[in-house]
């Protein structure tokens, strides 16, 4: 098992920005499945889709080079040997964000860096060692990128929920619906539809598919 890898989580972020991908209904069906259960064997998932596991391999292959899909171990820090995780809020300085992002993202001790809207610039995810180790993460590396003006943190003292099956099955967060580009009907007229639309990567308040890196048939 490993924790999410925060260079791997800035290149799906980068991918984000470039756009929506494109999926269609076989590619959504192959994430559901892997969010479900990050350890199915691609056999299992291939005979309900009703296709061949070299097309589900393929698949999941083209969804984790795009930066859409990864499939990782997740483990909760608090429970396996790091006693201080937190959310360290940046005021950054005006046209500062995006390389204030850049060097947060290549500390090891961050886990999740976002540009956001309100009190904040940034909202980041620390997790360390203890007391002594985010003392000096925060004081000798993140208030040492230039561009930061101000931080807040919020200490997590226990972990409720992390979860990372979003859209999936009767528990998930319900799809949005997307207008189709309009149809001309056969009188001339235009016919718009609506179907649901995804939008699957690591884009929870956590980047990832929560699941472990065994792939492959059993």
């Amino acid at each position: 098992m490993k924790l999410r890898n925060p260079g791997s989580t800035g290149r799906a972020a980068r991918s984000r920005r470039r756009g929506v991908a494109s999926l269609d209904q076989i590619d959504r069906r192959v994430v559901a499945a892997l969010q479900a259960e990050g350890r199915r064997p691609f056999s299992s998932i291939a005979e309900e889709l009703g296709i061949s596991e070299s097309v589900v391999r393929y698949r999941v292959q083209r969804l984790e080079d795009a930066g859409i899909l990864q499939v990782v171990g997740i483990a909760d820090p608090l429970r396996i040997g790091f006693d201080l995780m937190a959310m360290v809020g940046v005021k950054v300085r005006p046209g500062a964000v995006a390389q204030v992002c850049e060097q947060l993202e290549q500390l090891p001790e961050t886990s999740y860096v976002a540009a956001v809207a309100g009190r904040y610039d940034v909202l980041v995810e620390v997790v360390c060692r203890d007391t002594g180790h985010f003392q000096q993460l925060l004081t000798e590396q993140v208030h040492d990128i230039d561009g930061v003006v101000s931080t807040e943190s919020f200490l997590i003292l226990e972990i409720h929920k992390m979860a990372y099956g979003w859209g999936v099955g009767d528990h998930g967060v319900p799809l949005a619906e997307v207008a189709e580009p309009e149809a001309t009907s056969s009188n001339g007229r235009s016919a718009s539809r609506t179907s649901p639309r995804r939008t699957v990567s690591r884009t929870s308040p956590r980047r990832s598919v929560a699941a472990s890196n065994q792939r492959g048939s059993r």
